[in-house]
C-alpha cells in the first residue's frame, strides 16, 4: 500500500481548526509565524505531568503493545499488520485514511469491536463529573476533549467501517489519593522527551493506575458531537463535513479566510508588530478590515480589561476601543467612591482615558482610597510571595491528583523608617520531599517574630496555606507541630485575626495606567509604576540592591550592588533575564535556567523532580528560582513604596 507523506489533518491540527480554521495556516509554517504554543508546549506537558499520565495509563494494559515508528507510513503499516490478531491493546497506533492521520493513546481490539481511549491530564471527579453543562449539553470545559475524542473516533470509523467502536476519555481523578509515595520518583523523563517508569517491586502497577486514572465512557457525547452541527469561529457544520474542508485546505497549504472574534485574544500566532517571526494575529486582522499597522496603535477591542461583550462589539463593526460608547461598557457612577475603581470605571478609563480631575501626571491613583485603606496598616510591613505546583500525579501518599505542593516563598520586610530587607525565603526541591509542612513552618518562623500587616499579590498565597491547613488536619501521621502549625495559618488566611492584604486588589480600586491595559498583574503593574514614580526610580537605579550598606539581600549581594533600574527604565523582570544570562558561565547558560514568571517556576520545579539532571544543572536551576522568587517581593516592596509616595505628594 501506498502512502500519501504529505500533509494530514491530524488531531491537533482538528483541534487547532475548531479554535479558529485561520490557524492551520500559520501551523504550517512554523519559520515563518511567530506560535507560542508550539514554543510552551513541552513545558506546559511537563508542567502539569501530562507525560506521566500517559505512562501510567498504558500501566493498566500490560499486554499492551507500543507502536513506535516515527513515520507515518511505517507506523500505519506496523498497527495494520498487528491489527490482523483477533485480540490486541495498541499503544499509540496510527491511523490513515483519505487526508486524515491520527495517533490514538490506547486502542483496545476484541473481534470486531475496537474500544479508542484518549488519554488526558485533564483534572476530573468521578464524584462530581460535571461532564454535561447546568443547562444540559457538554459542558464548555469537556467540550475541546469530547471533539477530539469524536474526531478520533470518526476517523477510526472511515478507516474500519465494518467495526463497532465504543469511545472513553481517561484522567486524572481527584475523588482517589495516592496510596503510595515518591510516584514523581517512578516517572523520570529521559532523553527525547521519553518516560522512564521504575515502579518499585513491592508496588502493583495496574493497581495503581487503575487508582489514580478513571476511563469515562463517552459513546453518548461522541454521539451528539457526531450528530449535528458543531460550532467554530463563525461558522458551524458537521464534524464530518468541516473536518473535510479542512483537511483539503491544509493538504493544498490554503488560507481558510479569517473570521474575526473575541477568540482573537487568545490567538498564540500574535506578535509585536515589526518581530523577526510574522504575526497571523495582525494579518487576520488586516485582512477583514482592510486595516493597517496604525490602526492597531490605540488598542482594539479585544485589549478591554475583564469585558465580556467583546464579541457582541466585533459583530457590531465595534473593533477599536476608541469606538466604544459608555452605553457598550454598561451603567455605572460617574465618581470614584470608598470602595474604589468599580470594574466598568477601569474600563472606561481604557476607553476615554484619565479625566483631568483625576490626572496624577499620565495615571490616576485614587488618594482617598489609598489613605483610608493604608492608614489600617501597622509596621512592619512583611512582603510573602509562594512559588507552587500543582501536577496530575500527586507527589505523596494522601494526596489527590492537582493537588498543590508549595516548594518556595520570599519573604521582604519593610520597618516604620523606610528601611528595606530581604529577610528570609525557604526552598524543597529535593525529589520526593514532600514540602508543605516544612514550608508552612518556615514561613511562620518568619512571621511569628512580630505582629506586622502581611501581604500578598492576589488570592494564590490564601489558596495555598488554606489547602496545607486542610492536608495538616486530614493528611495521616500529621506532624508533631500540627496544632501549632494549625493555629498559625488559622490567623493568616481569610477571617483570621492576621489576614494578608491582597495587594493586587488594592491596585485594581486605586491604580490605573494605559499600559496595563487595565489589568493589576504584579508584571503589569510594575513597569507603570517605575514610569511616574521618579522617586522609586531614583531609589533603584543606584547599585544599592545586595550592596553593603545598602538594601539586604540574600540572592543579589555583591560588592558592586545591583541597578534594579536603568535610564530607559527597562522593567525589573527584563533586568532579570538578563542578569541571569550574565550570571551563567556560557557552557551551561540557556533559556530553561531563566525563570521570569511563575509558569515558568513551577516548570522549573517539575524539571528537578522528574528530569535526571546534573548537579551543576540542578543548583543552575535552583538559583534561578531564588532570584526570581526575591524579585517578586522586591517588587511589591516598590510598588507600595510609590503608593506611598503618592499619597504624601496629594
Amino acid at each position: 500500500m501506498q502512502v500519501n507523506t504529505k500533509r494530514f489533518l491530524t488531531k491537533s491540527r482538528f483541534k487547532l481548526a475548531v479554535e479558529c480554521p485561520t490557524k492551520l495556516f500559520y501551523a504550517s509554517k512554523p519559520k515563518e509565524y511567530s506560535d507560542t504554543m508550539q514554543e510552551n508546549a513541552f513545558m506546559a506537558m511537563l508542567a502539569e505531568g501530562g507525560y506521566q499520565v500517559g505512562a501510567l495509563a498504558k500501566l493498566r494494559y500490560p499486554d499492551g503493545i507500543e507502536i513506535e515508528e516515527k513515520s507515518h507510513a511505517e507506523a500505519f503499516a506496523k498497527t495494520l499488520e498487528y491489527l490482523k490478531r483477533d485480540n490486541i491493546v495498541l499503544f499509540e497506533p496510527a491511523i490513515l485514511v483519505g487526508h486524515f492521520f491520527i495517533r490514538i493513546d490506547i486502542l483496545i481490539k476484541q473481534g470486531k469491536r475496537f474500544e479508542l481511549i484518549e488519554v488526558k491530564a485533564k483534572s476530573y471527579d468521578s464524584m462530581n463529573p460535571e461532564i454535561e453543562g447546568k443547562r444540559g449539553g457538554i459542558s464548555a470545559g469537556m467540550l475541546p476533549y469530547i471533539q477530539d475524542a469524536a474526531f478520533q473516533t470518526w476517523v477510526l470509523q472511515q478507516a474500519f467501517p465494518q467495526t463497532e467502536i465504543t469511545t472513553a476519555l481517561m484522567m486524572p481523578d481527584k475523588a482517589h489519593h495516592s496510596e503510595v509515595d515518591g510516584i514523581n520518583q517512578m516517572f523520570k523523563i529521559g532523553e527525547r522527551s521519553q518516560v522512564e517508569v521504575k515502579i518499585p517491586a513491592e508496588i502493583d502497577a495496574k493497581q495503581l493506575a487503575e487508582t489514580l486514572l478513571t476511563k469515562v465512557n463517552v459513546d453518548a457525547y461522541v454521539a451528539q458531537v457526531l450528530g449535528a452541527p458543531m460550532s467554530y469561529p463563525n461558522g458551524q457544520g458537521m464534524l464530518s463535513d468541516v473536518a473535510n474542508v479542512w483537511a483539503l485546505a491544509y493538504k493544498n497549504d490554503e488560507k481558510i479566510v479569517p473570521a474575526i472574534g473575541a477568540h482573537c485574544g487568545a490567538c498564540q500566532f500574535k506578535a509585536p508588530m515589526g518581530e523577526p517571526l510574522k504575526s497571523g494575529f495582525h494579518e487576520c486582522w488586516k485582512e477583514a478590515n482592510h486595516w493597517v499597522d496604525k490602526d492597531f496603535a490605540g488598542g482594539t477591542v479585544l485589549d478591554l480589561w475583564n469585558f465580556r461583550g467583546k464579541q457582541k462589539l466585533i459583530d457590531q463593526g465595534i473593533y477599536k476601543i476608541n469606538q466604544v460608547t459608555r452605553d457598550d461598557i454598561g451603567t455605572f457612577e460617574d465618581e470614584p467612591n470608598e470602595t474604589g475603581l468599580s470594574r466598568m470605571q477601569r474600563q472606561w478609563l481604557q476607553v476615554v482615558g484619565i479625566p483631568a480631575d483625576y490626572d496624577c501626571g499620565g495615571y490616576y491613583f485614587d488618594k482617598s482610597y489609598a489613605r483610608v485603606n493604608m492608614a489600617a496598616w501597622h509596621y512592619p510591613y512583611h512582603f510573602i510571595d509562594f512559588e507552587t505546583s500543582a501536577v496530575a500525579l500527586p507527589f505523596h501518599a494522601g494526596m489527590r491528583p492537582y493537588e498543590h505542593v508549595a516548594f518556595q516563598f520570599s519573604h521582604h520586610v519593610m520597618l516604620a523608617d523606610g528601611s528595606v530587607r530581604h529577610a528570609g525565603e525557604f526552598i524543597c526541591v529535593e525529589p520526593g520531599v514532600f514540602p508543605n509542612y516544612a514550608f508552612a513552618r518556615a514561613l511562620k518562623a518568619e512571621l511569628d517574630k512580630d505582629n506586622g500587616m502581611v501581604f500578598m499579590w492576589s488570592h494564590h498565597e490564601n489558596t495555598i496555606l488554606s489547602t496545607i491547613l486542610r492536608q495538616l488536619s486530614q493528611y495521616p501521621n500529621p506532624p508533631e507541630d500540627a496544632e501549632n502549625l494549625i493555629t498559625f495559618l488559622k490567623v493568616l488566611t481569610k477571617g483570621g485575626e492576621r489576614e494578608m492584604v491582597d495587594l493586587c486588589t488594592f491596585a485594581e480600586k486605586a491604580f490605573f495606567h494605559p499600559d496595563t491595559k487595565g489589568g493589576n498583574g504584579i508584571k503589569q503593574v510594575l513597569p507603570a509604576i517605575l514610569k511616574v514614580a521618579s522617586k522609586v526610580r531614583e531609589i533603584y537605579r543606584k547599585p544599592i540592591y545586595g550592596a553593603p550598606n545598602g538594601i539586604p539581600s540574600i540572592n543579589f549581594a555583591s560588592d558592586a550592588g545591583f541597578a534594579w533600574v536603568d535610564d530607559f527604565v527597562v522593567e525589573p523582570y527584563a533586568r532579570l533575564k538578563q542578569y541571569a544570562k550574565d550570571l551563567l558561565p556560557d557552557s551551561i547558560a540557556d533559556e530553561t535556567s531563566i525563570i521570569a514568571d511563575g509558569g515558568a517556576a513551577a516548570t522549573a520545579y517539575a524539571r528537578l523532580q522528574f528530569e535526571e539532571m546534573s548537579q551543576v544543572g540542578r543548583d543552575k536551576v535552583v538559583a534561578a528560582l531564588l532570584r526570581y522568587c526575591e524579585l517578586d517581593t522586591l517588587a511589591m516592596v516598590m510598588i507600595v513604596q510609590a503608593w506611598q509616595f503618592d499619597c504624601e505628594k496629594y
